[in-house]
C-alpha cells in the first residue's frame, strides 16, 4: 500500500488521467481505429520483440511517416494474441507537457505503473512468464530519457519500444545505450506499401528484414530487376501515384483530396511543425531563427540531389533574407535540419583514411515535401515526363534525391557519394556493406550514352583498391541496355521495389 501511495503521489492526477486515456485497453475499451494496411515497420518491430536480442527497440524516422500508427498496430496485435492488457504500457511523450515537470519521468511513471496497473514489479511479472511491454512515442522530448532507460533495463526485465523524430537526440541516446538497443530506420512509404494502400495489392519485394549481405551479389540485383518486371503493371501504377504525390501516408490515405489541400497539410504538420516546434529551442535554451531555417529548407528543396556547398547556401541565404549570415551558422542549421530526418546530408566517401573532399549531397526525406513547400510539381513517371521534356533535368536531380533517401532507410547500409577528383569522375552514390563497395549512378533520361553515362561507374570499378565487383545504373525505363557485364541496369521504379 505504501508503494502505491508513493507512486501516486509522484505522478499528478492530470498525468494519470492522460495515461489512462493513452491506454484504453486497461479498462477494456477499444483503441482508436487504425489503418487497414500495416507498414513493413510493424513486422520489423514484432520480429525484434519476438527475438528479444536487445531490451530496447529504437525506431527513428521523420515526423508523420507512421511511427505512432505502427506502434499502435503492434500493441493491437499483442492484445489480440492474448497478452494481458495490464502488461502493455504506452506513453505519448510529446503530448503530455506535465511529464516535463517530473524528475526522472520514465522511472517515476514505471513506479506508478508497477504499483497501480501491473500490480507487481517488472521482475516478478517476467519471472512468472508475464513480461511487460513499454512503448514510448517521441521519447526524445523527455530529458535524459536514455539515462533513465539504461537504468530501467539494467535493473528490471522489460521490453521497450521507443520512437523518435530527432536523429540528433536519438543518436545521443543510442551512444549511451550501446549493447542494449536494436535500431530500425523508417522513411516514407515504400512502393510496395503505396501499392497496398492505393490498389489493395502488395508488390512482392526481395529484400527482407534479415541483413544486407545479398546487396553485394550481382545475381540478387538481376533477380530483383526481373522480379519487378514480372509485376510491371502494378509497379508502374504504384510508381505513377508515388511520382505525383510522394510517399507520406497521409497523401495516399486521402487520394481524392485536391493536391493544394494535401500540400498545405504536409507543410503544416511536417515542415512547419519541425521548424517552429522541434527546432525552435537549442540545447542551451537559445532560440533558433525560424526564418533562416525556412530559407535553408527551401534551398535544400531547390538543390535536392546535388552537393552545392556551404558557401553557396550562405550566399543564397544572404540574398533571400537580406541579412549577413555566416558560413558556420549555415552549417549548424543544415545539421539541425538533417537531425530532423527531413533532409539527409550524405557525406563524400572516405577511402583509406584520405581526407574527404567535397560537400554533402542533399537528399530530401520525400519529394512530396519539395512539391508542397515550393508549390512546384515535377513529374517522375516516364509517361508523364514525356509530356514535359523541359523538366527532364530537374526530374533527374529529384530522382537522385529519391534514391538517396531510399538508401538511407536501409539500416546498417553505409551510403556516401563520390565527388569528382583530379583523375576520377564523380559517382552519385557508393554503398558499403562490410568491405565491399557498390557504386550506383542515376541517369534518369530516356536515352543513355553507353560510354559517357557510365564513365563514373567504370572508373570506380577499375580501381582494385575500391573493392567493387559490379555497379548499378539507375534509369528511367527498362528499355536501356549497356554492353558491360559489370553494370546492372535497373529502372528507378524497380530499385524502389527492393524492399
Amino acid at each position: 500500500m505504501d508503494s502505491v501511495l508513493l507512486a501516486s503521489h509522484s505522478v499528478s492526477d492530470v498525468v494519470i488521467r492522460d495515461l489512462q486515456r493513452d491506454n484504453p485497453w486497461w479498462r477494456g475499451e477499444p483503441m482508436k481505429p487504425l489503418p487497414r494496411v500495416e507498414r513493413d515497420l510493424v513486422r520489423s518491430m514484432r520480429r525484434r520483440l519476438e527475438l528479444g536480442l536487445a531490451p530496447i527497440i529504437v525506431v527513428r524516422g521523420p515526423r508523420q511517416v507512421g511511427k505512432t500508427t505502427a506502434q499502435m498496430q503492434v500493441i493491437q496485435a499483442l492484445l489480440r494474441e492474448g497478452v494481458e492488457p495490464r502488461r502493455v504500457f504506452r506513453v505519448q511523450c510529446d503530448d503530455l507537457p506535465a511529464l516535463s515537470k517530473l524528475s526522472e519521468p520514465i522511472l517515476r511513471l514505471m513506479d506508478w505503473y508497477e504499483a497501480g496497473i501491473l500490480g507487481e514489479t517488472l521482475n516478478a511479472a517476467a519471472r512468472a512468464g508475464r513480461p511487460a511491454f513499454l512503448f514510448l512515442d517521441e521519447v526524445q522530448n523527455l530529458k535524459d530519457w536514455d539515462v533513465q532507460l539504461k537504468y530501467l533495463v539494467d535493473a528490471s526485465s522489460v521490453q521497450a519500444v521507443v520512437t523518435g523524430s530527432s536523429a540528433l537526440r536519438i543518436e545521443r541516446g543510442r551512444d549511451s545505450l550501446a549493447g542494449r538497443i536494436t535500431t530500425i530506420e523508417v522513411g516514407t512509404l515504400s512502393l510496395a506499401e503505396v501499392s497496398a494502400i492505393r490498389f489493395g495489392q502488395r508488390l512482392d519485394t526481395p529484400l527482407r528484414d534479415n541483413g544486407l549481405e545479398s546487396l553485394v551479389k550481382k545475381d540478387f540485383w538481376l533477380e530483383a530487376r526481373d522480379n519487378a518486371e514480372r509485376q510491371k503493371s502494378l509497379r508502374d501504377d504504384a510508381f505513377r501515384v508515388f511520382s505525383e504525390r510522394g510517399g507520406y501516408p497521409l497523401v495516399h490515405a486521402h487520394p481524392d483530396a485536391p493536391w493544394p489541400q494535401v500540400a498545405d497539410q504536409l507543410n503544416e504538420t511536417v515542415i512547419k511543425r519541425v521548424i517552429q516546434h522541434d527546432l525552435r529551442v537549442g540545447d542551451r535554451g537559445r532560440k533558433r531563427d525560424p526564418a533562416l531555417l525556412e530559407e535553408l529548407f527551401r534551398l535544400a528543396c531547390r538543390y535536392a540531389g546535388q552537393a552545392p556547398g556551404i558557401e553557396l547556401f550562405a550566399r543564397e541565404a544572404q540574398r533571400g533574407l537580406h541579412a549577413n549570415v555566416g558560413v558556420q551558422r549555415i552549417r549548424h542549421y543544415l545539421e539541425f535540419l538533417d537531425a530532423t530526418l527531413l533532409v539527409r546530408l550524405l557525406q563524400p566517401l572516405e577511402i583509406r583514411l584520405k581526407k574527404r573532399r567535397g560537400s554533402a549531397k542533399i537528399c530530401l526525406a520525400d519529394h512530396g515535401l519539395r512539391a508542397s513547400w515550393l508549390q512546384e510539381e515535377i513529374p517522375l513517371a516516364p509517361e508523364r515526363l514525356r509530356e514535359f521534356p523541359h523538366l527532364t533535368d530537374m526530374a533527374g536531380r529529384i530522382a537522385e534525391s529519391v534514391v538517396g533517401a531510399f538508401l538511407t532507410t536501409m539500416g546498417g547500409l553505409d551510403v556516401a557519394h563520390f565527388p569528382e577528383r583530379a583523375t576520377e569522375p564523380e559517382v552519385d552514390f557508393v554503398l558499403t556493406v562490410g568491405a565491399t563497395r557498390i557504386p550506383l549512378e542515376v541517369k534518369y533520361q530516356r536515352r543513355i550514352h553507353a560510354m559517357g553515362d557510365t564513365e563514373g561507374l567504370r572508373s570506380f570499378l577499375e580501381k582494385r583498391a575500391y573493392n567493387a565487383p559490379f555497379g548499378i545504373l539507375v534509369t528511367q525505363t527498362s528499355e536501356v541496355q549497356v554492353d558491360d557485364p559489370r553494370i546492372v541496369v535497373i529502372p528507378l521504379s524497380s530499385l524502389l521495389m527492393l524492399r
